[in-house]
């Protein structure tokens, strides 16, 4: 079950969820808008590896905004350190980013529970689009959970900026685990 906005805030006030910094101008009917960071980060090559690092450039997000380009991901983040350990986060784009042909979290917009962070965002731009520091940029959703939980424990753990994949870790794991 979804939470309303004003218990979003209920929620945020009993410490139950964390949002900072808390802006109750954010506060929609069922969701909270979020910011985005004054950081972006791309990778180096245009090809990318599962199984090793891939390098990133990060920049600073000047306040005359950057454009964002078609057929490349950007990495950004939340500007608020966000998440809960009683419900589970969902993230999305605010229509009228959305509008604009902006993908804000191209894929993986469910949040661990636990996960409390500066979330990367996926960006993605179907033609050019300015973005600007602090913009009003997407949403989160906070679900109620049923049966045990378990929290977030994971290799984004206390993240903070956009964070390049480490998936190239899993294949380590996956690597010794078949070589055992």
């Amino acid at each position: 079950m979804i939470l309303t906005g004003p218990e979003i805030q209920r929620q945020v006030d009993a410490g139950r969820i964390h949002i900072s910094p808390f802006d109750d101008e954010q506060v929609s009917p069922n969701s909270y808008d979020f910011r985005l960071g004054d950081r972006l980060a791309w990778y180096v090559s245009d090809t990318l590896d599962c199984r090793k690092p891939n390098g990133v450039v990060t920049v600073v997000i000047p306040d005359e905004g950057i454009v964002l380009q078609p057929d490349r991901i950007y990495l950004g983040s939340t500007y608020e350190r966000m998440g809960s350990e009683h419900y589970v986060p969902i993230i999305r784009a605010r229509s009228s980013t959305a509008r604009l042909g902006l993908f804000i979290h191209v894929t993986a917009d469910l949040i661990d529970i636990g996960s409390i962070n500066h979330w990367t965002l996926q960006l993605h731009a179907v033609q050019p689009v300015r973005i600007y520091p602090g913009m009003r940029i997407g949403q989160v959703t906070f679900w109620r959970t049923e049966g045990d939980i378990e929290l977030y424990r994971g290799k984004y753990r206390n993240s903070s900026g956009p964070m390049a994949s480490l998936i190239h870790l899993d294949a380590e794991r996956e690597s010794s685990a078949v070589s055992s």
